[in-house]
């Protein structure tokens, strides 16, 4: 499991847009995006590097603060 710290998101159409940028990474067995966290929680059924994960959300307009 994968949490993800993302700088940036303001409402509910921040969230969706993170998660679908994360589906569209790979198949999931978990996923849930918290506006009131600033972060995503998330583990793909196959390994995606923690770079992949940054870019994909920095491509979508928002900041990777950390990932653990």
């Amino acid at each position: 499991m994968k949490i993800i710290k993302i700088q940036g998101m303001t409402c509910s159409h921040c969230t969706a847009a993170v998660e679908s940028e994360l589906k569209s990474l790979g198949e999931l067995n978990f996923l849930e995006v918290s506006l009131e966290n600033n972060s995503a929680k998330v583990e793909f059924k196959t390994d995606i590097s923690d770079e992949t994960i940054k870019n994909a959300i920095e491509d979508i307009g928002f900041d990777v603060i950390e990932i653990k």
